[in-house]
């Protein structure tokens, strides 16, 4: 152990190792985040603190914070893929804690979410969408247009109304969606798209197993909500009125955007909704659907050949 002792104090001591960890420790502290945190902490920092830690503000230094180095979840270069660190003063030294990065946050949020709602589950080649996909095709440009001034201005807790999307049978409407999903993934915000129909066969079957109530919430809260081929479904009156009603109303009141896509025209949806299986009809319960659906959307119409054969 001496032998050790002494080896380890003869290399310290040498003038090219004194010289590297100069040049090192010039480099980590001239990092603009560890400038930043000694500034903002210099009443509680001391000298003495700085040179017990230097390993943990290298270490710091080599990482990426908010996600700004990596290109995603899967590439994540951290220690801790899904981590990142923050710089924290403890027993008059500095340390590194790790704390989720906004990818892992939205991650974690589609796993609970897909666990919670089987229909959240979309075709591959929707979760694979690209806003590139739409150059020189005349019939999704101007939702196209849409959507990018939608990404550019939207900021959490501002209003901003999504879009209602409607068309024709296979002209890439829910394909739009998936490009609006994964450009807000890109920039670590949460979405869910949901299947309609197979979500309202879903919440009746909920009843029996008591998720109802949270499946419902978990749809009221989604910061951006996609409904995907509303007006696809039999209209009952519990599922018009006890379901997406309530989802509605909320994310109208709290400006949660909610996008929409479907065959019908306002219009034409009014109609479908008007008439529950069993031939009532309900006109004033639909028209109170179609206004949460206006305020919450802009309608566009989707055009073009069916790209589905």
């Amino acid at each position: 152990m001496e032998k050790i002792n002494k080896t380890l104090n003869q290399l310290a001591s040498s003038g090219d190792f004194q010289k590297r960890y100069q040049q090192q420790r010039r480099q980590v502290l001239q990092d603009p985040d560890i400038k930043a945190f000694l500034d903002q902490h210099q009443q509680e920092i001391t000298d003495d603190m700085i040179e017990k830690s230097l390993s943990k503000l290298y270490e710091y230094t080599l990482q990426s914070k908010e996600c700004n180095k990596c290109t995603d979840l899967a590439g994540c270069i951290n220690f801790m893929k899904g981590y990142h660190p923050e710089l924290v003063i403890s027993r008059n030294s500095i340390d590194v804690v790790y704390k989720r990065c906004p990818r892992k946050i939205v991650a974690d949020e589609r796993k609970k979410n897909e666990k919670l709602i089987n229909s959240l589950y979309v075709p591959r080649d929707i979760l694979k969408a690209t806003f590139e996909d739409f150059e020189g095709d005349p019939g999704r440009l101007d939702a196209g247009d849409k959507a990018a001034t939608f990404l550019m201005n939207y900021e959490r807790g501002e209003r901003t109304k999504g879009l209602y999307l409607y068309g024709k049978f296979g002209v890439g409407k829910s394909y739009i969606l998936g490009a609006i999903a994964n450009e807000l993934a890109k920039k670590q915000i949460s979405s869910m798209i949901v299947y309609v129909p197979e979500l309202l066969r879903e919440m009746k079957s909920s009843i029996a197993d008591s998720t109802l109530n949270e499946k419902i919430e978990a749809l009221k809260n989604q910061p951006i909500l996609m409904l995907d081929d509303i007006g696809a479904e039999a209209v009952s009156s519990w599922t018009r009125d006890e379901v997406l009603g309530p989802i509605l109303q909320y994310r109208m009141l709290e400006s949660l955007p909610t996008f929409f896509t479907s065959n019908f025209d306002f219009q034409g949806l009014e109609h479908h909704l008007t008439y529950s299986q069993r031939g009532e009809e309900e006109k004033m319960k639909a028209m109170r659907m179609m206004e949460r659906i206006r305020a919450l959307s802009e309608p566009v119409h989707v055009v073009g050949p069916n790209r589905r054969h």
